[in-house]
């Protein structure tokens, strides 16, 4: 069994979430890649200005950071290993992953779970040009061995393999390896037929260190070698500045068919979410165009500026994350990005309306109303514990989290591009951006869904007074008066109608899917409604 941690301290922390299920072994055929890095010189694509489709979002960007073209030069490259993912890690206490919510039933699934370690040469990058166009020019500045792990979660049967590999860059901002995404997305993970595999590409998820988010967890910046030394006491992590490169060698490993039970990829997705959002932020802007490992990216609620490149032996200064320069995501390589919002990320402390920009050939930005960086959802059972000074939100995020990567599978597999969305609205307030909302306090713009436009309760990325750090992230609900209620649907019957007609309307708009339109219909509370 995938162990689940129950500490509420860890679960809050964490902020993002992810499910556990049973192990099945089924061992893969091996996959062996060199472990050394070989230099090739090999020119790094043109960042000359290009003419991007001039469609921009209904709202126009408050604040739009400083356009810096640059001239990319040639550089010396590694020539592309991939991670030795032959070893099958087993023994000790099990695949352990720090998650909130109920385990999935691999077996009633068809899916087999299982933990490999992931090994080899990784190099770290230095930034020559590092401009708020995002068209960053890195070069190698350093090598060092790696042994890192991988947890897999793929369809048994081939015929059930739909060719898709999502690849999570495993969340440590509570000072544990999590799947947010693996959370939000599993609905859509299980019927679609996707194969799933979470890396550990951060250095304290192995090897212990500082907590971004301190929750009073025992097991909070322990790292895996600590944690099961049985299981994980021969890992071995170089430091943040190599996460990118491992991660980009686990990608190519996959590509071969790697850890993957005898499937074999046609298309290579990566998500993440939060800090794992900031560094793929990075990986997009300097590492993807030299790389080209993925064929897609979500990066699901980032913040306006992108992660350092980090130092050897250390793990990533997430505080600079937040303080650094508003950068764009460059749209001129071939793989398409997604960037998934909540509320929260467009102000509080994340600040991502400086980093706005317009859809493009190549990128969606879709905003969600009604959504915080973390909900009742992603907390499961230890959302009534958590103590903030409100109830916190309990929006549709997951439900818009799964169209966004069935949108962005299908932009891969076809070119058809996922729908353009309207922006939230954001208004300065002495001297600080907020969203704008209406006479109950329900954010305008942004993706609706029938659980803001018909409320029984007034959901926002805004948190109750008095917030702790934690709270800051998890957003509110606050309840409407019965004269409100009725004044807004006249009684449960109106409620219930215009709540499916919202759906519909959602669905029809592609940011829900019908396969979940009963689901979201579900979320419908008439109870509330006198």
């Amino acid at each position: 069994m995938m162990r689940r941690m129950t500490a509420i301290g860890l679960l809050v922390a964490l902020v993002m979430t992810a499910c556990s299920g049973d192990d099945a072994v089924v061992v893969p055929a091996p996959i062996v890649a060199p472990t050394t890095s070989l230099a090739i010189t090999r020119p790094i694509p043109s960042t000359s200005t290009t003419t991007e489709p001039t469609t921009e979002p209904t709202t126009e960007p408050t604040t739009k950071p400083t356009t810096t073209a640059t001239t990319a030069p040639s550089v010396d490259l590694p020539a592309g290993p991939a991670a030795d993912v032959a070893e099958e890690l087993t023994g000790g206490d099990g695949v352990f992953l720090a998650g909130a919510t109920a385990g999935t039933d691999l077996i009633m699934a068809g899916l087999v779970e299982e933990e490999f370690v992931a090994a080899g040469t990784a190099v770290s990058y230095r930034g020559i040009e590092l401009p708020s166009d995002g068209r960053f020019v890195l070069a190698p500045a350093g090598e060092a061995e790696y042994r890192t792990r991988i947890v897999v979660r793929r369809p048994e049967s081939a015929g059930d393999f739909n060719g898709t590999v999502v690849v999570e860059w495993l969340n440590v901002s509570g000072g544990l390896d999590a799947a947010p995404d693996r959370t939000n997305m599993n609905d859509e993970l299980l019927r679609g037929g996707y194969a799933w595999v979470g890396v550990s590409a951060q250095r304290i998820g192995i090897e212990s260190g500082p907590v971004a988010v301190a929750t009073g967890s025992d097991l909070a910046g322990m790292g895996l070698k600590a944690i099961d030394a049985a299981r994980y006491g021969s890992l071995q992590h170089p430091g943040d500045a190599f996460s990118y490169d491992v991660f980009s060698q686990v990608g190519r490993a996959l590509r071969a068919g790697g850890a993957l039970g005898g499937l074999r990829p046609e298309r290579l997705l990566a998500v993440g979410e939060s800090q794992s959002a900031f560094a793929l932020t990075t990986y997009v802007n300097g590492v993807q165009p030299l790389t080209e490992v993925y064929d897609g990216f979500i990066l699901h609620s980032r913040g306006g500026a992108p992660a350092p490149l980090g130092e050897g032996g250390r793990p990533i200064d997430v505080a600079a994350s937040l303080s650094g320069p508003p950068t764009i995501v460059r749209t001129d390589g071939d793989a398409p990005v997604l960037v998934v919002q909540t509320e929260t990320d467009l102000v509080s402390i994340f600040q991502y309306h400086a980093a706005r920009q317009a859809d493009s050939e190549r990128f969606r930005l879709w905003e969600i109303a009604g959504t915080a960086h973390a909900d009742r959802f992603m907390l499961g059972g230890a959302a009534d514990s958590v103590g903030c000074s409100a109830p916190i939100n309990d929006g549709p995020q997951r439900f818009v989290v799964s169209a966004a990567l069935r949108s962005l599978d299908t932009w891969v597999r076809t070119g058809d591009a996922p729908p353009m969305a309207a922006r939230l609205e954001i208004e300065v307030s002495g001297g600080s951006p907020v969203i704008v909302r209406d006479a109950d306090g329900i954010a305008l713009g942004g993706i609706r869904t029938p659980l803001v436009d018909v409320p029984a309760a007034v959901l926002s990325g805004e948190p109750g007074p008095t917030p702790s750090i934690i709270c800051l992230l998890l957003g509110s609900t606050m309840p409407l008066s019965d004269d409100r209620l009725v004044e807004l649907h006249g009684d449960t019957t109106g409620y219930l109608e215009a709540f499916e007609t919202a759906t519909d309307a959602a669905i029809e708009a592609g940011f829900v899917l019908a396969e979940d339109r009963e689901a979201m219909l579900a979320e419908a509370q008439p109870d509330l409604v006198p």
